[in-house]
């Protein structure tokens, strides 16, 4: 294959890791890795990756080091390919910083015409007129990258997937095209339903990382539309613009707590309102948790995860409020077991010397969910205490390949090193 470091072991198919790749087993790729395992081979790795389309896996490959520069142009796709793919995983592997300047400007306009072309299109109409079938297309929703998913549309014999608006916009900020507010909104909300869709993410990303004051107004006035698909929107790129303004001034901070606090006593949508209470937990304020506090009861699960998220320590030593505190005992408790281990994580991170929410933690210990055990004994061993000791030896060992479970349990194990070397 010609790719450098491990081209031996995938001609010869002695490779797990390639294995795995071949087998677009995403997991089991992400254990090898985490593992290092079959490292020497990382380079032809992606170069399979790539050429099966497998967007998620090129993406992990990278950021356990592949070298994409390893590779020769043959060894991979054509750009036009990935577009017509229609993922945006697999078109941003092919644009590693590594490899990109192989592709002229000429290129880059090229893939953005094709991939304005499917999203004005769409993938289903575009999908019919390229293979002539009038059978009815299957759809299957699909994790592309690795926080986002797509649609995959299957007609035809064909398989394409309906990022090609989250192409666009990627492609369009490489060539330093400043597209409108209006138009990127346009795009995000084509996706009905689907706020982790990557052409919404995209959108509001990039809204969020311009951090100025027209784009911060034009958010600002979906609040009050009658439609919720445009208040979540706005939710969104208004806690994005606030949470990447790392400047001194902070200049979004007090107009976003202003905004967010009105914003969650008047919500009616779930959804919205979970963003919005998102956005409050962001802020270290008095006024951010008495506007979540009233939520706490909240009939949907997302509404009460936000909360115990949000609820923050304050003062020094830390501390939580009496509200916070009493709400928090009761998330812990919750019916949910994402709440309870959000709750869970939240007490843990406060370290906060109180022996009633430390005593709840312990209680958790016994929960019939297992993440929620490993996020008490956590709290625990943050706490120094050793009830979390016993609770480990029951739980390990973690699961394979499960970065929170690890991170879990070796806290126990920093734990035991402090108290035995006093």
């Amino acid at each position: 294959m010609g790719v450098g470091k491990g081209t031996s072991h995938a001609v010869d198919g002695e490779s797990s890791l390639i294995s795995a790749v071949q087998a677009g087993d995403t997991d089991l790729v992400r254990i090898l890795l985490h593992e290092h395992s079959d490292s020497d081979c990382l380079d032809a790795a992606f170069c399979l990756a790539v050429r099966m389309h497998a967007g998620r896996i090129a993406q992990l490959l990278l950021q356990y080091g592949a070298d994409s520069g390893q590779s020769r142009p043959d060894d991979l796709i054509p750009l036009s390919e990935a577009v017509d793919s229609g993922s945006p995983a697999l078109f941003e592997a092919l644009l590693d910083h590594e490899i990109r300047g192989r592709y002229p400007e000429s290129e880059l306009l090229e893939a953005r015409d094709l991939a304005r072309r499917w999203h004005e299109t769409g993938v289903e109409a575009e999908l019919r007129r390229r293979t002539g079938s009038r059978d009815t297309a299957v759809r299957t929703q699909v994790q592309d990258g690795e926080y986002d998913s797509v649609v995959e549309f299957t007609l035809g014999g064909m398989t394409v997937r309906d990022g090609h608006g989250a192409i666009l916009t990627y492609v369009e900020e490489l060539l330093g095209v400043r597209t409108s507010f209006e138009e990127l909104m346009d795009r995000a909300l084509a996706q009905v339903d689907q706020q982790d869709h990557a052409t919404w993410s995209s959108a509001s990303l990039q809204l969020g990382g311009r951090r100025e004051e027209a784009t911060w107004t034009a958010a600002t006035v979906l609040r009050t539309s009658p439609d919720p698909s445009r208040r979540l929107f706005g939710a969104e790129v208004l806690r994005l613009i606030h949470l990447f303004d790392d400047s001194d001034e902070d200049a979004f901070a007090g107009p976003a707590l202003d905004l967010f606090t009105d914003w969650a006593a008047a919500e009616t949508d779930v959804a919205v309102l979970t963003e919005v209470l998102v956005a409050l937990g962001e802020h270290s304020s008095p006024r951010a948790e008495a506007a979540l506090l009233p939520h706490t009861g909240h009939p949907d699960a997302r509404v009460r995860r936000a909360v115990a998220q949000g609820l923050r320590t304050s003062s020094s030593p830390p501390a939580f409020s009496g509200d916070a505190r009493t709400a928090l005992l009761g998330l812990m408790a919750d019916p949910d077991a994402v709440v309870r281990k959000t709750a869970c994580n939240r007490v843990a991170g406060g370290r906060a010397n109180d022996p009633a929410l430390a005593d709840a933690m312990a209680a958790a210990l016994d929960d019939t969910d297992r993440l929620v055990q490993l996020a008490a004994v956590y709290g625990l061993a943050l706490r120094d205490d050793e009830r979390c000791v016993e609770a480990a030896r029951r739980l390990s060992p973690p699961q394979r390949g499960s970065l929170e479970e690890e991170g879990y349990l070796d806290e126990v194990w920093r734990y035991e090193w402090r108290r035995d070397h006093r």
